[in-house]
């Protein structure tokens, strides 16, 4: 999500993660945390956009190595598609950000 005031708001969630034995995400086992943290991302701040590339003000991050950080991503926009590539991300790959505009 990104608003017009220039705040924004990621979250991305993988399909491989498993439900929780206990029901509780509190009690989760060392392997049912390592399990939800390795397949999660979220993230917010600010961005501003200029010359197509668009700078992320990070305030806070479930990655804690991301808090306060500034990140800047050239970006295509297409239609009503906003496209980024993700180089050296939270895990040491690469991957690409898609957003749609939502009507």
């Amino acid at each position: 999500m990104l608003d017009r005031g220039g705040h924004f708001s990621l979250q991305q969630v993988g399909d491989a993660r498993k439900k929780f034995n206990s029901n509780n995400r509190l009690q989760g086992t060392p392997e049912e945390n390592a399990a939800a943290v390795a397949g999660s991302l979220a993230f917010f701040g600010t961005y501003t956009v200029e010359d197509n590339v668009i700078t992320f003000h990070i305030e806070r991050s479930s990655y804690p190595n991301w808090d306060g950080i500034v990140q800047k991503r050239p970006f295509t926009l297409t239609g009503d598609e906003l496209k980024w590539e993700v180089r050296g991300n939270t895990s040491g790959g690469s991957g690409e950000v898609v957003f749609k505009r939502a009507n």
